[in-house]
Order: structure tokens, then sequence, then C-alpha cells
């Protein structure tokens, strides 16, 4: 269960009212809700539901037709993917966007692009400023590299790598932004059971350790309830239910649309 201990802050994220359509077909209605600042904040419901359309309303690949969102008393319109990053608003994907050809360094690298300050010569002659942004990059890099425990593949060509390790080197690039929030959207699908394993604790270590507050989408029921502190459930792109693990786990509308008996 989530640690009952850890404190979290106040609402830093706002959704409300969001509506988001495709030509006929509804992807998201009416759905509000809201992130905590240090929380673990879980995304569930059954496929189909709306929920990665839901991070991309949140970190700006889709505008929603109807509805506001508030990023820490901000209101945002038009927010595009790269004004969300500037913002420290990180995101992972459900299928593996790496660069397969390039390295795991390479790639972690990928993730320091808008800390860079540097000019295009700057960097070409590699020289003052853009020598000391280079190894500060770099020493950051290395940070999360020893955090996510990956030094012995850190010159493997990422298409090499097993399914596990591939996710968590998309984690690290993510975690190189140094976002103040990280949309996960099933950091554990097609694991094994240990990779599952390995991927909750470092979930949890970036939450307390960094201070992040994480968004993620996940079915594995047993991951969410171990980890998270509150869950919002979607069926059908509408919101469901709305509470702690314990509270969403016994509530008659979700078990009926989604958990079912066994659960």
């Amino acid at each position: 269960m989530a640690d009952v201990g850890r404190s979290t802050g106040e609402v830093i994220l706002k959704l409300e009212r969001i509506s988001l359509a495709f030509g006929g077909v509804k992807a998201l209605t009416d759905i509000s809700f809201d992130v905590r600042e240090h929380e673990i904040r879980a995304i569930i419901g059954p496929n189909g539901a709306g929920k990665s359309s839901m991070l991309n309303v949140i970190n700006g690949v889709y505008q929603p037709q109807q509805g506001t969102i508030t990023f820490r008393g901000q209101v945002r319109r038009d927010m595009v993917p790269h004004q969300a990053a500037a913002q420290g608003i990180a995101r992972t994907f459900q299928n593996i966007a790496l660069f397969k050809g390039m390295t795991v360094l390479d790639n972690i690298m990928t993730g320091r692009n808008l800390k860079m300050r540097a000019t295009i010569i700057e960097q070409a002659i590699h020289f003052g400023r853009a020598r000391r942004e280079e190894l500060e990059n770099r020493r950051k890099v290395e940070e999360v590299i020893d955090f996510l425990e990956i030094q012995h593949i850190r010159k493997t060509p990422v298409g090499r790598l097993p399914y596990g390790l591939q996710k968590r080197v998309e984690l690290a690039r993510a975690l190189a932004a140094e976002p103040s929030m990280l949309l996960l959207d099933e950091p554990m699908a097609g694991m094994n059971v240990e990779e599952k394993q390995d991927m909750c604790r470092f979930v949890l270590d970036v939450n307390e350790q960094y201070g992040t507050t994480i968004v993620l989408i996940e079915h594995d029921m047993g991951v969410v309830m171990d980890i998270s502190d509150r869950v919002v459930v979607l069926d059908y792109g509408k919101k469901i239910g709305d509470g702690t693990p314990d509270e969403v786990r016994a509530d008659p509308v979700v078990i009926d649309a989604y958990l079912g008996v066994a659960h």
C-alpha cells in the first residue's frame, strides 16, 4: 500500500470538465480530477477508456474541445509538448520511443536538450559555455544512470537490450530532464514479475527521493493498489471513480465496470 506517512502537498494540476473528440468519436467526456504535489496518482480503466488520451491532454499532444487545465495556478490554453516539457512535465510512452541505434548514454542525453543554452556555434567549437553545459549535462545523466542501476549498459545500443531494460532507459531519459511531474504510460506493460518489482521500486524512489509528482497509467491492479496515493477510474471516456486505492477497490460502480468480483 502507498506509504501513508508520505506527505503530499497542494493541488498543482487541476483538470475541469475536460472533453475530447475525434470527429464524431468521443474520447473523453466531462472529466474532472486533480493531482497533488509529490503524490502518485494512478489512472486506471479498461482498454479504450481514454487513459492515454488524458495523458496526451495533460502534456499538450491533444487540445480538448471543452474544459480547462490549470497547472501551478496558471490556466493553460493551446499547450504543446515542448512547452509542457519546459514547465517541468516529462513523459514516457506506452510504445517505447527511443533511438534504437544509439547507446543508452546518448539516448538519456537527449533528455537534457531543454537544459542547453549554448548557441550552435558555441556547441560546434566546443568552447566556453558549451563545454561547461556538456560537463554539467554529463554529470546529471551519470547521476540518473547510477540511480536506475544501468551503469553496465551505458555504452550498449538500445536496440540490443531486452524490453524491461529499454523501459528503464526511457524512464532515465525522462528523469534527465529533471521534471517536477512525470507522466508514465503503462511503465510495466509486458514485463515479467521481477522486472515489475524493479520498476515499482524505481517509481517509488523517484517519487520519494526526487520529490517528483507522478501520474501513471497501469493495468496491473496489484501495482496500482500498492504504490498509488489516489486513483481515478475511467470507462468509455467517462470518470466512474476517484479516491484512495481502498475507496476505489470497494466502489460498486468500479467493481461492476472494471475490477470484477475477483478483485
